[in-house]
């Protein structure tokens, strides 16, 4: 047990004099109310600066149609008000009746229809109009899905290693996602009154875990396994690892303080990977996440939004200070870190046994839009499939959906309704494709500085293209995108990263690795869209020549021009771009 004389050292983070705004509206919200219920019932278009705030908590960020401002400044025509709900979907497990009801409301109240899988395994509607918002959040409802911390200064989505293994231990491991979901809920009554038209609660509503002012900024959880880092551990806030033993959960190793947003040119801004701070047993997680979160509460800093994250507080006070202030804390002893092998990385893509004599079936989803697209009518083959056979849904952190508990007959019946509606078998995608995603970005997303979902295809042809000119696009490799520097799709830690830098333009990160726990190098700034692929050719080519064995891509570019120490931090101030010194050497080897 830790000293109070110890305890005193850890520091409140703090980079100016007073609290954001962002603050004061939480603190002044009456739990998580303001006055949101008063202007969704008025006429009034768009909520105002602290009603907006606090929307997020409820799962909601108002957004525009960006497409739409240049006309409207020629015309003075401007489009209602959008909005972007986000449901939780905890490990992103659903029945079949719970997707069939989220299927529903795309088409009741989006602009096109369409649902889009989250890198945290939730489900987002874009385009939402505000007389809807009321209809979308209550059929949700219907079916036991809320909206909740999708967003806000609390605990996100809590993501879980997507696979439906029967075996205890990884079902045990994935039922801790619903278990710390329900632990790390805020407790306040204001989203059922505001939308759902409960019945309001006199007296206080004091937040054990959060307190008035809530936490400083988000707060993600994600619990991987030793096989499986598709939840990428080391980009959370906290990361679990199960330890699965014959079938059984015996112990859950913990990595705290990571996180990839960061600002350009912002020294003081940082992507980070996840330190171990120990193992505890799996009756002591819920308390361990929510002693956690305690100490972000306590420790963050409130007074500037871009140094808001734990990571700072692990960073800046240091592993050792915060692991003594943990032990302090909880009621239990924290064990030393439980040996094991370097984490692995499954898409879980095609046919899989799940351990009970039935399979479960994964489906590539193209950057998680699940929508109908010309002759590819996703949607309505999912709905059929769901309709049919009523298997679980999983959700799963690289933005695809897994079919489970099928039988024989129903596994053949789920593949040929997907290739009826011309949906692409796993089978015929290249591993680059596999292993792609890209955040939403424009038009909806408001933090974005170029495109990302609606340009990947083009880039990823181009990038995929390279790789087959080298016969090596089948070799396992991740490439992510984002449209800005806060990272939703977690490049800082893919193979290639490519992350908006203006419109049009993109930085290029190099040697990270498809199992999530190295970062990457910045090897190019602004670079052309339409000359990402080009720029990556001489390194493609070099890997091909000098790869040594199954040598990985990122595994190849970090042996080759990597520095000698491995980083576990990469800062908006970013250090000089590789790729001058990388051509050099490639031209000096040739």
């Amino acid at each position: 047990m830790r000293s109070d004389r110890m305890a005193a050292e850890m520091k409140k983070l703090a980079r100016k004099d007073s609290e954001t705004k962002v603050e004061a509206a939480k603190k002044a919200s009456a739990n998580l109310r303001g006055t949101i219920a008063e202007v969704l019932a008025s006429d009034q278009p768009a909520f105002e600066h602290d009603d907006m705030q606090l929307m997020k908590f409820h799962g909601i960020y108002q957004q525009e149609d960006r497409d739409a401002r240049g006309f409207a400044r020629l015309t003075g025509i401007t489009k209602p008000t959008w909005f972007m709900i986000r449901v939780k979907v905890p490990g992103g497990v659903l029945t079949a009746e719970q997707y069939l009801q989220l299927d529903a409301i795309a088409d009741e109240v989006t602009h096109n229809h369409s649902l889009r899988v989250t890198t945290r395994q939730n489900i987002q509607y874009h385009g939402v109009l505000k007389t809807t918002l009321k209809h979308a959040m209550q059929r949700a409802n219907e079916v036991l899905i809320e909206a909740l911390c999708g967003c806000g200064d609390v605990a996100r989505n809590v993501m879980a290693s997507p696979a439906p293994f029967t075996d205890p231990g990884h079902a045990a491991a994935r039922g801790m996602a619903q278990e710390l979901s329900n632990a790390l809920c805020p407790v306040t009554n204001a989203y059922h009154e505001i939308w759902l038209d409960g019945k309001k609660v006199g007296g206080p509503e004091e937040e054990p875990i959060y307190g008035d002012s809530y936490l400083p900024r988000k707060f993600k959880v994600g619990i991987g396994t030793v096989e499986d880092n598709s939840v990428d551990v080391y980009s959370q806030d906290v990361g679990l690892i199960a330890v699965i033993e014959d079938g059984e959960l015996t112990a859950v190793n913990v990595v705290i303080g990571g996180g990839f947003g960061m600002t350009h040119k912002k020294v003081n801004t940082y992507a980070r990977l996840a330190t171990p701070l120990g193992s505890v047993k799996p009756d002591e997680v819920v308390e361990t996440v929510a002693t956690i979160a305690a100490l972000h509460r306590d420790y963050g800093d409130r007074t500037d939004r871009r140094h808001a994250r734990l990571k700072y507080v692990v960073e800046e006070n240091g592993i050792d200070a915060v692991r003594e202030e943990f032990e302090r804390r909880v009621s239990f002893d924290l064990q030393p870190w439980v040996e094991i092998p370097d984490v692995g990385h499954q898409d879980y893509l095609g046919t899989h046994e799940q351990g009970d004599g039935q399979y479960f079936h994964g489906v590539y989803v193209d950057n998680g839009r699940i929508v109908d697209v010309d002759e590819c009518r996703m949607k309505s083959a999912f709905r059929d499939i769901v309709q049919r056979y009523s298997p679980t849904v999983v959700l799963t952190p690289n933005q695809n959906v897994l079919f489970g508990d099928l039988d024989d007959e129903a596994l053949k019946g789920v593949k040929k309704i997907l290739a009826s509606y011309l949906v692409a078998d796993a089978d015929d995608l290249t591993s680059v494709k596999r292993g792609s995603m890209a955040c939403p970005a424009l038009p909806t997303c408001g933090q974005a500085l170029t495109e990302s979902e609606r340009v990947m295809p083009g880039v990823l042809s181009a990038i995929e293209g390279e790789f087959l000119r080298v016969g090596l696009a089948d070799v396992p490799i991740t490439v992510r995108m984002t449209g800005c520097p806060n990272g939703c799709a977690r490049p800082y830690s893919a193979d290639i990263g490519l992350v908006g830098h203006k419109p049009g333009h993109y930085d290029i990160f190099l040697g990270g690795r498809i199992a999530g726990d190295r970062m990457p190098e910045l090897f190019a700034v602004n670079v052309k869209r339409d000359e990402v692929a080009v720029s990556l050719r001489p390194v493609i080519e070099a890997w091909r020549d000098q790869r040594e064995g199954d040598e990985e891509f990122g595994d190849y570019f970090r042996r080759q021009f990597g520095p000698s120490e491995i980083r576990d931090v990469l800062s908006g101030d970013r250090d000089d771009p590789l790729q001058e010194q990388v051509l050099t050497a490639l031209t000096v080897s040739a």
